[in-house]
């Protein structure tokens, strides 16, 4: 979960790692590090707080010349946020020096060995053991830092990114991978190495991306040494024309991340069906379910994991494909998924969502389906990721980059994706009358002009948070295909303005969470005239008859609900299934402007980070 980024090169490494660093820090910003190679000496900078915060102190502190150098944005593991604990570790030495992302799950046992063999450690992370376990391997084998770190790593457990280099052999960084991402830009006698393409694309459009159990030894002037960790196997680098722009990962104006991608849904939605859907033809296509056909309609069942975000598209996604596919389905978490000895046969399709394609809960939901024999289709945004790599087949989102940690974009594109699988299989099973799939597939062709309309009411919107901005507590409800909504509503605004915020489905109100509605409890309730219509109006008079503030979601035009609401929000019409890509929008916005208003950090919330890398 955290930021790697290297170079080595021509250039002056500093201004290179801090812009990368900043790039990076979605990934985690407990901490931050850098360490520069001037040709004799290293000189290394780090502090606890933000990237920002590291810029002030190196420039004021350490000399920031060298064409080598490496930089750290930490989400905590091992040990709480400090200047200790920040990346890099130097070794006992001092000759070596590493960032990692990861978790070496027994490197306490590791520690203690070293202790005994005279090692001690200032920090409290495991990084700082793997360090020195190099160290004593490289003095102990008398073997060169590229079989040293090859070496360490067959003796640990967990997952890892790593960059290491020696400062008596200052031409060369030896990388390594398991689980986390690490990405190598290739330019004109330099490398660059990050944790996602992000912070080099202005450099080149060159990159490898190591797969796992994979190690990689860039040196100046020479080719990519790639061999495998386990057996020493040479591998063989595919470099990858990169497609990202640097427009993409910036803000273009917005005061924040998270608002440029709330903004983009149109364009994104857009992209993601762009080519797959031929509405005036009444096609859809999708080269991983073409090609893997049978494997879904022979299939009993259909398994979503996902986590967070990703797990609220894939309940979307139940009553997507039990409505129009009519195949079977279960959401799990894939967290939880691996551990409870799931039964899955080779009957079973799998369906793994994540937007980083890099979630760790996730990718061993994959590995243990795949033991067991089921297909599985990976959902992502990030092409070339892990999830995109260790399924069967699978659909790329076009969302674009997604900076801010608090998801929008990635779960409207999640559902556009998922809703083409779920039609084309209705169409092969012959599900849907020709008449109502064709106006299914021109509804949901329509949908980009209908989130641009429902970003309208932006300014409704910023009113309605002014009012709530100081609650303490909030509830959200949702029948039918808006019951996920209203639980990813509740997530945005735990997420990002720390108020406490549940969702429910709207029935089990009178169950349990009526006990806390009084007149200081704002309750989201979102009533669209799609599919429970009087059921919903049924629960808003009960929340009423207890002086609950009401802020509902409804279809443009509805006057039943606003004789009852506080507040009302208007959506254009839609078919029932896409009314989620429309409702959740305002949720967005009200949980933006609401933690801007608390002066919360948007795009950085506390203790979050983007990518999940770690279990």
């Amino acid at each position: 979960m955290c930021g790697i980024v290297g170079y080595i090169g021509h250039r002056d490494a500093y201004p290179i790692v801090i812009k990368g660093l900043q790039r990076l820090e979605y990934r985690g910003y407990d901490s931050a590090g850098i360490v520069l190679f001037d040709g004799e000496n290293t000189h290394l900078s780090k502090t606890k707080g933000k990237v920002e915060d590291l810029k002030k102190k190196s420039e004021a502190t350490i000399a920031t010349k060298g064409k080598l150098g490496l930089g750290h944005t930490r989400w905590a593991t091992h040990g709480v946020p400090n200047d200790i604990n920040s990346h890099p570790h130097y070794s006992n030495s001092g000759d070596l020096v590493i960032i990692h992302n990861g978790i070496i799950e027994n490197y306490e046992a590791i520690k203690k060995a070293l202790i005994e063999r005279g090692y001690s450690f200032e920090s409290d992370t495991d990084t700082e053991v793997l360090v020195n376990l190099i160290e004593e391997v490289k003095k102990k084998e008398g073997v060169k830092l590229g079989q040293a770190v090859q070496i360490a790593l067959n003796q640990v457990v967990g997952a890892y990114a790593i960059a290491v280099f020696d400062k008596n052999k200052p031409d060369e960084i030896v990388v390594a991978k398991l689980g986390s991402p690490l990405a190598i830009g290739v330019g004109e006698n330099e490398y660059f190495i990050a944790s996602d393409a992000s912070p080099f694309i202005e450099f080149t459009n060159n990159a490898v991306y190591l797969e796992d159990e994979e190690m990689a030894i860039v040196r100046i002037g020479k080719e990519i040494k790639l061999r495998k960790i386990k057996d020493d196997a040479i591998a063989y680098p595919n470099i990858l024309e990169l497609q990202m722009n640097l427009e993409e990962i910036e803000k273009g104006g917005y005061d924040h991340f998270m608002l440029k991608e709330i903004y983009e849904q149109p364009r994104a939605i857009l992209d993601t069906y762009r080519g797959r859907l031929l509405a005036d033809q009444g096609i859809v296509k999708m080269a991983g379910i073409d090609q893997n056909l049978e494997k879904f309609m022979n299939a009993n069942r259909i398994i979503i994991v996902a986590c967070g975000t990703s797990w609220h598209a894939g309940l979307v996604a139940e009553y997507i494909f039990e409505d129009m596919a009519r195949i079977p389905v279960e959401v799990e978490y894939a967290s939880e998924f691996r551990y409870r000895n799931p039964v899955i046969t080779e009957n079973d399709v799998l369906i793994a969502i994540s937007q980083s394609g890099e979630t760790a809960d996730t990718l061993a939901a994959i590995k243990l389906a795949k033991e067991k024999g089921a297909f599985v289709f990976g959902v992502c945004n990030v092409v070339g990721s892990s999830i995109a790599r260790e399924t069967h087949a699978g659909a790329y989102t076009h969302a674009g980059p997604e900076i801010g940690v608090a998801s929008t974009k990635a779960f409207t594109t999640q559902i556009t994706v998922l809703t083409l699988i779920a039609l084309k299989l209705a169409q092969e099973k012959g599900v849907f009358s020709e008449s109502r799939y064709h106006e299914i597939l021109t509804e949901l062709e329509s949908i980009p002009s209908k989130v641009e309309k429902t970003l309208e009411t932006n300014k409704l919107v910023e009113k309605i948070s002014d009012i709530y901005k100081d609650s303490s507590n909030c509830l959200y409800l949702g029948r039918g295909y808006n019951f996920p909504v209203a639980l990813e509503g509740a997530l945005k605004l735990k997420e990002i303005s720390y108020i406490h915020a549940e969702g429910y489905p709207a029935a089990e109100m009178k169950h349990g969470p009526i006990a806390l509605i009084d007149e200081q409890m704002p309750v989201v309730v979102i009533a669209t005239k799609k599919g429970h219509y009087e059921k919903v109006v049924s629960n808003i008079q009960e929340i009423k008859s207890r002086k609950g503030r009401i802020i509902a979601v409804v279809t443009e035009g509805d006057e039943q609900v606003k004789e009852l609401a506080d507040h009302v929000i208007e959506v254009p019409e839609a078919t029932e299934s896409l009314t989620p890509l429309l409702t959740t929008i305002p949720l967005q916005l009200l949980s933006y402007h609401i933690a801007v208003m608390r002066g919360c950090n948007v795009d950085q919330p506390r203790n979050l980070a983007k990518s999940v890398t770690v279990e």
